[in-house]
Order: structure tokens, then sequence, then C-alpha cells
């Protein structure tokens, strides 16, 4: 079954670098083999059926495996996400949710589910947070970036940075400033995770906000 990490970047949520430092935490800690990374540099704007590129990855696979950060990373729009989880569910998709800690596939709680979907809701309709709000900084690219998976498997070996430096060929300093910048080994450790909460499910299904009328005239 192939494994898939999706990326999707937004100056308003979390930026490339730190998606992929949580998906590798996550997969170093499940035990989890990725084979392919997707990196969606496509704006958060683009509707579902301008994002061919996207559509056509998805409908030529099934019954894998997707891990994402968030759940806005599939989309925000509400209408798009909807589609997006209908179609990988129907496909045999099983999708890893790392921030919310469930995972979702055909045979899941429609209320986890619908759940995921509303809290999405619920954020987008702050909008100070996605209009008003000051956009998150994001770490400038590296050269070392090529090498990050490599990296994460060395410190999860317990190889010195100088053994690093000299197998990959590169200055031992900047290799040093890179692992503290990235804080590679957290990720390594999993310390970068979110503490999974017990019944991580039923917790996102509390979270689903009804409409109150309650002392509207």
């Amino acid at each position: 079954m192939e494994t898939i990490a999706y990326i999707r970047p937004d100056k308003y949520f979390d930026a490339a670098q730190e998606q992929l430092q949580l998906i590798n935490s996550y997969a170093l800690s499940k035990d989890i083999l990725i084979d392919n990374e997707f990196v969606d540099q496509l704006s958060q704007n683009k509707r579902l059926n301008e994002r061919t590129h996207v559509t056509d990855y998805f409908q030529n696979k099934e019954n894998a495996t997707l891990i994402v950060c968030d759940v806005w990373v599939l989309s925000t729009n509400i209408e798009d996400l909807t589609q997006m989880c209908t179609c990988l569910l129907k496909n045999g998709f099983s999708i890893h949710f790392i921030k919310q800690s469930v995972v979702i596939s055909n045979k899941s709680s429609v209320m986890l589910v619908l759940g995921l979907i509303d809290q999405l809701r619920q954020v987008m309709q702050n909008e100070s947070k996605r209009l008003i709000g000051r956009p998150k900084g994001s770490k400038s690219s590296s050269k070392f970036d090529i090498y990050i998976n490599e990296i994460i498997s060395f410190i999860k070996d317990k190889k010195s940075v100088s053994e690093m430096a000299r197998i990959l060929e590169v200055s031992r300093s900047s290799l040093k400033d890179y692992i503290e910048s990235r804080e590679l080994k957290q990720v390594a450790n999993g310390s970068l995770l979110p503490q999974a909460p017990e019944n991580a499910e039923q917790q996102v299904i509390n979270t689903i906000a009804c409409p109150n009328t309650q002392g509207e005239n």
C-alpha cells in the first residue's frame, strides 16, 4: 500500500518546512515508510476544479495512505473539502490528520468526518485569522533541504554531526546550524508532535458547533 505525504503551504497557516517536520516526526513515531511526497504550491484561493494536477494525481490511486498535518491542507473551501474527502474515501484511502490525532477511512463514523469538516468551517469563519491577521513567517530554503530525510535517519541512528558531515560531504558547522534551526533532533524523536488526547475521535465530534438562536428576538 502506497503512503503519500501531502504538503500544501499557506502563509496564514503552516509553511512547507513546518509541515514536513511534523510529517517526518509522525512517520517515524508510527514506523510508517513514506513512499512519495506531493508538495502542492498552488494558492489556497484556487478551487478544486482548477487544481487538475491534484485531482489527476489522486484519481489515479486507490487504497493508499495519505498523511497531512491538518484538515486545511486538503482545501480551505468547505465544498471542495467535502468533495475531496468523499472521493478519497470512495477510492479506499485512509487519511491521517496529524494535528487532530485521527485517521479516517471509508469505515469511519460519519460524525467523525463531519466533525473534521466543521472544525475547518469554524476556523475559516474567523476572518481575522485568514484575511486580517499577519501571515506566519517561514524559514528560508537551504541547500541541506534535499538531505533532510537522510539527516533525520542519521540522527535516529545516533550518528554524530561530524559523521553526518563526512557522509554528506558538507561543512560540519553549517550542518550543525541547519539541524538546530530546523529542530531536526526533535523531529527524529517525535517530540514536535502534538500530544495525542485520549478519545481523540470523540473530541473532534464534540467540537461540532450547531446554530444557537437563543436570545434572539
